[in-house]
């Protein structure tokens, strides 16, 4: 082989190491953002009852300033729409495993 050859294979492996790397720093924690959620809305005493709809989490709340949206915003909610004691969360493609750890705190 030569030897500019064997560079170039070095360098793609060496990227495709460093690409592996990050995907793995990447891969988001859904229980703790879940956990996280919940303090955010003030509290598992804090929730009334709860859905999903799609990509929206829609929460009814005993006392809604106890929620505090702006770190709701900054741990990835993409909106948030306050009608009332009630908060539509809109969580994008990551409502769907959200819910799922949301619901096994239930049980």
């Amino acid at each position: 082989m030569e030897p500019s050859i064997i560079k170039y294979i070095i360098i793609a492996v060496l990227l495709i190491i460093i690409a592996i790397a990050i995907a793995k720093t990447k891969k988001r924690d859904f229980k703790l953002e879940a956990n996280k959620l919940i303090e955010l809305l003030g509290g598992k005493d804090n929730i009334i009852k709860y859905e999903f709809n799609k990509s929206r989490f829609v929460v009814d709340l005993k006392d809604v300033s106890l929620a505090n949206k702006e770190a709701i915003q900054k741990i990835g909610a993409q909106g948030i729409v306050e009608i009332d004691n009630q908060l539509k969360i809109i969580l994008g493609s990551d409502a769907k495993q959200i819910k799922r750890y949301i619901s096994e705190l239930d049980d």
